[in-house]
């Protein structure tokens, strides 16, 4: 697990995830991302935050392995990896969402899952055009993050796509004004870094201020209504019903969600 800062520029701190094979992370990886991303907002020197990914995709969600490999022990019994990767998604997802400057996520590849939760929350955002979004979290027995889609697209098509477990592809959310420019991937670093600089030009106290008055007039509390839905994930697997469900997962996609 790889969760490194760099500092190509003044002012631009970029946060990297780089976790083989997929970037489907641990419980450790999220709040590692997390305790990243907070540290590179609170440095007095960064003006704008870049979060991207090394490897095949962006995010491909919590490592399902880990909590199918839950021993039971303990005092939380067989829930503890559970319990684990949604704090840990909340942290990461809180993270980005509350960090002092503004984030911009640099994506490519597969981004799903958590990884909608983490772009969802960030302040813009920059794509490759193989870029897909998506919540496949019916198909592997958990929920969440509708909180976060519902940020990139319209009500009725968060629906649909939440339901069906699809995907869109950048082209389609920039469609959409969520995403702010899609790139041939090759050029995804260099344009993300090209955004970055243009915010960090800014007065850095006035960014933060901006910052905080952009999301004081969020029509939706993000950590309230995430919060919310993790009720009914910890409902699904309490009752065995995410159990069966993961059962039929296919074993080619394992460790993704």
């Amino acid at each position: 697990m790889s969760v490194s800062t760099s500092v190509p520029d003044k002012g631009v701190a970029v946060v990297t995830v780089d976790h083989p094979p997929v970037n489907a992370l641990p419980v450790r990886g999220w709040f590692d991302l997390a305790d990243a991303v907070r540290a590179a907002g609170r440095d007095p020197a960064t003006r704008c935050v870049v979060l991207a990914a090394g490897g095949r995709g962006f995010n491909a969600g919590v490592d399902i392995k880990e909590i199918r490999g839950d021993s039971g022990h303990g005092a939380l019994g067989g829930h503890s990896a559970l319990i684990g990767a949604n704090r840990g998604c909340a942290a990461a997802f809180s993270a980005v969402y509350d960090c002092e400057v503004p984030v911009v996520a640099a994506v490519h590849g597969f981004c799903l899952g958590g990884g909608i939760g983490l772009v969802g929350n960030a302040d813009a955002i920059v794509a490759s055009e193989d870029a897909t979004f998506g919540l496949p979290e019916l198909d592997r027995g958990a929920l969440g993050a509708a909180t976060h889609l519902s940020r990139l697209v319209p009500q009725h098509l968060m629906r649909a796509l939440y339901y069906t477990s699809r995907t869109v592809t950048a082209a389609e959310l920039h469609a959409h004004g969520s995403v702010w420019q899609v790139v041939p991937r090759p050029e995804l670093p260099a344009a993300a870094l090209e955004l970055a600089r243009e915010i960090a030009r800014k007065d850095g106290s006035l960014l933060r201020l901006a910052k905080a008055a952009i999301n004081g007039i969020d029509p939706v509390d993000v950590h309230r209504s995430y919060r919310f839905e993790q009720g009914f994930t910890f409902e699904a697997n309490l009752s065995g019903l995410a159990d069966r469900v993961r059962a039929g997962f296919g074993t080619q996609r394992e460790g993704r969600a």
